[in-house]
């Protein structure tokens, strides 16, 4: 079973920037779609970004549209979530999170690896 390790959260100024990273552990190779979602303090899991297997495709929640830029390196064997101009309302815990097939999903119970979450704090 796929294993996703994930780094880079923090806490940053509004208006600041972060950069996201997700890999699976070891030798593991992710030939699928994947994706970022998000929990914000007593609230529920929300879709963040997709990408679609080979990176080609993107998808964003409206709410971090123009904001955010979700990316992969295949040949790296990571994906990446840029975040600018961060709000206090980003502040959540993002997780990385795999699919089993090509395309892009939305919906986390489509989503059958996940990573340990890295906390993201926005300062206002």
């Amino acid at each position: 079973q796929v294993q996703l390790v994930e780094s880079g959260g923090g806490l940053v100024q509004a208006g600041g920037s972060l950069r996201l990273s997700c890999a699976p552990s070891g030798r593991t190779t992710v030939s699928a779609a994947m994706g970022w979602f998000r929990r914000a303090p007593g609230k529920e899991r929300e879709f963040v970004a997709g990408i679609d297997w080979s990176g080609g495709s993107t998808s964003y929640a409206d709410s971090v549209k123009g904001r955010f830029t979700i990316s992969r390196v295949n040949a790296r064997n990571t994906m990446y979530l840029q975040m600018n101009n961060l709000k206090s309302e980003d502040t959540a815990v993002y997780y990385c999170a795999a699919t089993s097939g090509f395309g892009i999903r939305t919906v986390g119970s489509e989503y059958p690896y996940w990573g340990q979450g890295t906390q993201v704090t926005v300062s206002s």
